[in-house]
């Protein structure tokens, strides 16, 4: 009788699923770094739930962030969420710079299923689990501010996007704890991750992560476009919006289009797994070039997913930083909606080696040498922009600047990838690595921390401390090219991408130096960490509570830091490209409006955290098997969404008195602040006023 309740109620679970037994059983060097790797997971997650016990903040959590339909603190918790998932990633990412430094003809210390495990999880979460949620955090806090409105278009199905996001990581983290994550790569080819050859839980761990993750994404892409579209203050026409905001509607559009092709490809690869289809499989009429046409159909606009966000960033950074108007603002909008339409016709590079006619690769590497023109275009422009300018090195002006020389770099040698000949050489290689990394470790990463160190004033209401953000710059760049300049090298000489052991001695002296790059990156998130500590710290020394303290043109500059929950007192008017910036020099921008008015704005919601928890017990009774978890998820999130449909108390009101109090304090705040020079904005003198230059 327990023989036939226990795989029902349990499915495909067994002691043996848990890395500490498997450890126990096992006493090796790979099996103890996994069952470490989930104690730390499991140790963490201890500490956290009783530091916010002991604090008695469970009931604060749930209804002031956990519930909240707010776009600030979706986004706030989005980035949140990125910084976690950045940690374990690249943890991983140094794992498997050790391993291979470590073993030149020598097995090293990680066994090779495990090795093909972390650079599964390692891809599938820097790209699906921390530029995602990074990206969408920056752009959900950042891109109602900058068009002059109140919240996004959908505030309750941001808070559903958040939580899909949050679920899907969830399963990734939990693939350390219970079982084995994929061995096929963050791009999941089969037939490898059919199940002939992955018969496992890993597979469906990534299957399912990644499901909710493109759902969750498709979802906010829509979102954003219809903010965009419909929610602009008056005024604010297309061609006077900021260059964020364009990059933010281009990649609105891009996760619209982009993010269903994967996930019809999972739900079909599941198919395959769980009913015996054959889409994919290598007979019975599958065939797995459709996969990889509809993979690379999402993949290659997610790079540019993944960059044209950051080009926002550097364009707002860069205008700010050189104390000048954009150079060259219809060129970049230009280009950036070139890159949009580009970014759809180059998909078949990423398999110039599986066998397609010779014309189609001429053409695809014609289209991917194409699509730098416009790249090329926004360096000229940013590079224009600073020429004459009065530039302050701060922390977010390092990165844009690094940013531009090492993407150059990196742009070079995707020109030499989009030769069909060159790339067959190359494809499988260490130079593709480098290639890839070049691109979005200095495009997205760089991009994503300059805009945090750049808006984070003006989500918390003081500035990170200067010193560490330096030290962090300093580790992530010099990090950077020991990492993986080497790793050109490595691949020219033909060592294979995805190499647990190697086997020629030459390639020690560049594993090493590579090694010692990837343990810099690790010092530079550290030192992030510690700027974050230091900062929370001396939080008061560093208030900029007026919310102006580097001369913004943007709307997001012209009110407090932090932002009142309801961003404008009054929605703001607008007739120029910068709007707040010509104010300072022409008018009064603080001056009060004539008559403050109640304002509407949506409840807090428990749907978001209710699905998200729901579709992570289906999603995890999917993998294991529990049908019983999986069906009881699956109808529990029916009648989440059929509950929400009959509520009716969905908005609360901040009645006009309050609005006043609340705008007259910072007012006050603003007028008694002193005007900062350039040369003391990054001092303790600086409350948020920056002096209006010329």
């Amino acid at each position: 009788m327990t023989d036939g309740i226990l795989p029902a109620v349990l499915g495909r679970f067994e002691w043996q699923s848990l890395p500490f037994v498997r450890a126990w059983e096992h006493p090796n060097a790979s099996e103890i770094v996994g069952a470490g790797a989930g104690a730390v997971v499991i140790i963490g997650a201890i500490l956290v739930a009783a530091l916010i016990t002991r604090l008695g903040k469970w009931r604060y959590l749930w209804s002031e962030w956990f519930t909240s339909v707010d776009h600030k603190k979706i986004g706030i918790m989005y980035i949140v969420l990125a910084f976690v998932m950045l940690s374990r990633a690249l943890i991983e990412g140094v794992l498997m710079r050790m391993q291979q430094a470590t073993a030149v003809n020598s097995p090293g210390f990680i066994a090779p299923d495990h090795f093909a495990q972390l650079f599964s999880t390692h891809g599938t979460i820097m790209i699906f689990f921390m530029a995602m949620p990074f990206l969408t955090g920056l752009i959900n806090y950042v891109m109602p501010l900058q068009i002059g409105s109140r919240d996004v278009a959908f505030p309750v199905l941001n808070s559903v996007s958040l939580w899909l996001t949050a679920a899907a990581a969830a399963l990734v983290m939990a693939s350390l704890v219970v079982g084995r994550f994929s061995t096929g790569g963050w791009s999941g080819y089969p037939p490898y991750t059919e199940l002939a050859f992955s018969p496992g839980v890993g597979t469906d761990y990534w299957i399912w992560a990644v499901t909710l993750g493109s759902v969750g994404s498709t979802l906010t892409g829509i979102n954003f476009a219809v903010t965009i579209y419909k929610m602009r203050c008056a005024g604010m026409r297309l061609m006077r919006m900021p260059l964020f905001v364009w990059t933010a509607l281009c990649t609105s559009i891009l996760m619209i289009f982009a993010m269903p092709p994967l996930t019809v490809a999972t739900a079909l690869l599941a198919l395959d797994r769980y009913l015996d289809f054959h889409f994919f499989t290598n007979d019975l009429g599958g065939n797995m070039m459709n996969y990889a046409n509809l993979f690379w159909l999402f993949g290659h606009p997610e790079v540019y997913i993944l960059i044209l966000p950051a080009f926002g960033v550097f364009s707002e950074v860069v205008s700010t930083f050189s104390s000048k108007q954009l150079y060259g603002y219809t060129s970049l909008v230009i280009a950036t909606a070139v890159i949009t339409v580009l970014s759809f016709t180059v998909w078949v590079h990423h398999f110039f080696t599986m066998g397609q006619a010779a014309d189609i690769n001429a053409a695809f590497g014609i289209a991917t040498m194409a699509i730098g023109v416009p790249t090329g275009v926004k360096i000229y422009d940013w590079i224009w922009t600073m020429f004459l300018g009065r530039v302050r090195f701060t922390v977010p002006m390092l990165f844009s600047l690094a940013f531009m020389m090492t993407f150059v770099l990196g742009g070079f040698t995707g020109i030499l990838l989009a030769f069909p000949p060159l790339d067959y050489l190359a494809h499988n290689t260490l130079f593709l690595v480098a290639h890839f990394h070049n691109m979005l470790i200095p495009g997205l990463l760089y991009g994503m921390l300059a805009g945090y160190h750049y808006w984070f004033p003006k989500a918390f209401g003081f500035r990170l401390d200067e010193k560490w953000g330096r030290i962090s710059f300093g580790c992530w760049v010099l990090g950077f090219y020991l990492a993986f300049m080497p790793l050109y090298v490595l691949g020219a000489s033909g060592m294979a991408r995805r190499t647990q052991a190697v086997f020629e001695p030459s390639f020690r002296p560049w594993l090493y130096v590579a090694g010692i790059g990837a343990l810099l990156l690790a010092g530079a998130l550290a030192s992030l960490f510690v700027q974050l500590w230091v900062s929370v710290r001396d939080r008061k020394a560093n208030r900029v509570f007026a919310g102006d303290p580097w001369d913004g043109r943007g709307l997001e500059w012209s009110i407090s830091a932090p932002p009142p929950e309801y961003n404008f007192a009054v929605l703001p008017q607008v007739n120029s490209r910068h709007p707040f910036h010509d104010g300072k020099r022409q008018d009064d921008p603080y001056a009060p409006p004539r008559a403050y008015e109640d304002i509407t704005l949506p409840r807090n919601s428990m749907t978001g955290p209710a699905i998200g928890i729901l579709a992570a017990a289906a999603a995890f009774g999917l993998v294991w098997h529990m049908w019983w978890l999986a069906i009881i998820g699956a109808l529990a999130i029916s009648a989440v969404v059929i509950a929400r449909s009959f509520a009716r108390d969905v908005e609360h009101t901040i009645s006009a008195d309050e609005v006043q109090r609340t705008e007259q304090r910072w007012l006050r705040a603003a007028a008694n602040a002193a005007p900062i020079p350039r040369e003391l904005e990054m001092t303790s003198a600086n409350q948020g006023l920056a002096e209006v230059s010329a």
